[in-house]
């Protein structure tokens, strides 16, 4: 199997070259093995829809090009369009806030919306997970959001 060499803080470890998930993806999945059980797709398109509003919301502000908030919005589009979902790889229960699964949108939208211009996954100086698909957001910011709309979303089957 290919891969690539990709960074973090903790250091450096091989990703599939296939992947859309990162180094923190891969470690938040070796470390968080708690249920086995993968993020419910209401809760991973709940997350993209705010990714996909602040990519909106930075680019009219002036803070986000307008070429990568474009290619974000196109790759959020097409996880909400029910691609990607084997990229969401974090259990679905982490350890913290949600970080992890937070890291794991940024990292599967960022490697698509790099493909989307042109680029190579894992290059993260054509779009960075934290510094534009994660940009004006923290964990804080977004999972609680995220947490809201999964529950609205699925509040009315769950009464009846």
């Amino acid at each position: 199997m290919l891969s690539r060499m990709e960074h973090d803080s903790i250091g450096a470890l091989n990703v599939p070259e296939e992947a859309y998930y990162g180094v923190q993806s891969i470690r938040a999945a070796t470390n968080f093995q708690i249920t086995h059980r993968p993020l419910h797709p209401v809760l991973i398109d709940s997350i993209v829809m705010v990714k996909k509003a602040a990519a909106i919301t930075n680019e009219k502000s002036g803070k986000l090009d307008q070429q990568i908030a474009q290619a974000i919005i196109q790759a959020c589009d097409e996880i909400l369009d029910g691609n990607l979902r084997d990229q969401f790889i974090v259990d679905a229960i982490q350890g913290g806030a949600g970080t992890s699964a937070n890291m794991n949108a940024n990292e599967v939208i960022a490697n698509r919306a790099i493909e989307i211009l042109g680029g190579t996954k894992g290059d993260y100086s054509i779009v960075h997970p934290n510094d534009h698909v994660n940009m004006s957001q923290s964990t804080n910011d977004v999972i609680p959001t995220a947490g809201k709309i999964t529950v609205l979303k699925l509040l009315p089957q769950t009464i009846k």
